[in-house]
């Protein structure tokens, strides 16, 4: 069974940095690409990086290019979202995604982000 855990998310200042986790069973990380996306309160789920490693395609939405990083450990199967110099505007719930694309088919349950300013 394929599984998507997040956690990592919680109440920083601006200014601050937070690490999300992403524990997935039930598949390998070349099998699909892999995304992080977001959402807010009243807008639209965002889209905010994608790798695929067969390929080397890594992609940051213009909203946290410089300041957000994945990375992986094969090791324990996570997947990580570094995050520096958060803002306010970067509050949201954020998930874990196989796949880049809104119809990807496996979620993570999400976790909560907010950026007190």
């Amino acid at each position: 069974e394929v599984q998507l855990v997040e956690s990592g998310g919680g109440l920083v200042q601006t200014g601050g940095s937070l690490r999300l986790s992403c524990a997935a069973s039930g598949f390998s990380f070349d099998d699909y690409p892999m995304g992080w996306f977001r959402q807010a309160p009243g807008k639209e789920r965002e889209r905010i990086s994608c790798v695929r490693r067969s390929g080397g395609y890594t992609y940051y939405a213009d909203s946290v290019k410089g300041r957000f990083s994945m990375a992986f450990d094969n090791t324990k199967n996570l997947m990580y979202l570094q995050m520096n110099s958060l803002k306010p505007e970067d509050t949201a719930v954020y998930y874990c995604a196989a796949d880049c694309a809104h119809s990807a088919p496996y979620w993570g349950q999400g976790t909560q982000v907010t950026i007190s300013s």
